[in-house]
């Protein structure tokens, strides 16, 4: 049985687009669309650029090099190096400039900075730098939970409240303040009883509302969203259905909470 709630990665989601998703995959990948159409929506337009670059400029990416410009048969006939070069630059052009074509044609379509990527970046390069951290691996003790909460608050401009995951066996180590994409971001870290630890990155974001996003890379992976004007980043050990289940867990503490006023 497909467990719908288990998230599928972006790569895999371009892939599905693209026709190289490997079969085991399909199914899972089209019960997840199913059951998140925020997804489904994101392949839709996706299929939709594709296949604009492919009516657009199809015909001149898949043009093939002229007879007479091919350099088996420039060689054959004892031209000069000077000829067969300059024949090489044109073949080239003719490749190249399809591909610049589709490319600017992708970006016309695309040209909202990707703020997901942005703050995943962020979040994830931070995660790696505190988790091996022993003797400093935040500046404030979990222990000091209310003095933590308010000074991050502060910095932010917003009411930040951590979740609590004691019930996913995860304990507050702590938190730091650190440069984010548009000002101060907060960085709360968790740990488990054998050493796991696992990150929320909260940065302000002038970005709509979302849903789930995935990514992984190397050995950690990480959720992205925003709520009420915060990109939230939950990051960890590349487990997809632990991560999924903390960041649910995470999520639904935050979601359930009252609009907080800002503290600005």
């Amino acid at each position: 049985m497909i467990d719908r709630n288990v998230p599928v990665t972006e790569d895999e989601l371009h892939a599905y687009v693209d026709g190289e998703l490997p079969a085991d995959r399909r199914a899972a990948v089209e019960a997840w669309l199913a059951a998140h159409p925020e997804d489904a929506a994101r392949v839709a337009e996706w299929r939709t650029q594709t296949e604009t670059i492919r009516a657009r400029y199809g015909e001149l990416a898949d043009e093939t090099v002229p007879e007479r410009l091919r350099l088996d048969r420039l060689t054959r006939s004892g031209r000069s190096w000077r000829a067969v070069a300059a024949a090489a630059v044109i073949a080239a052009l003719v490749g190249g400039v399809a591909g610049w074509m589709a490319h600017g044609a992708a970006a016309a379509v695309t040209s909202e900075p990707d703020v997901f990527n942005v703050y995943t970046r962020e979040a994830v390069d931070a995660h790696k730098l505190y988790v091996i951290e022993v003797v400093h691996p935040v500046e404030v003790p979990g222990g000091e939970r209310e003095h933590l909460v308010r000074w991050l608050s502060k910095r932010l401009g917003h009411e930040l409240r951590p979740p609590d995951l004691d019930p996913m066996g995860l304990a507050l180590v702590g938190g730091r303040l650190l440069p984010g994409p548009s000002g101060a971001a907060a960085f709360l870290m968790y740990e488990s009883a054998s050493g796991d630890r696992f990150t929320l990155y909260c940065a302000p974001a002038d970005a709509p509302q979302t849903g789930m996003r995935y990514r992984e890379a190397d050995r950690f992976a990480s959720f992205y969203w925003v709520d009420r004007g915060l990109a939230y980043v939950l990051s960890g050990p590349a487990d997809r259905k632990r991560l999924w289940a903390i960041t649910k867990s995470a999520y639904d503490q935050i979601e359930k909470l009252p609009p907080a006023k800002s503290s600005g």
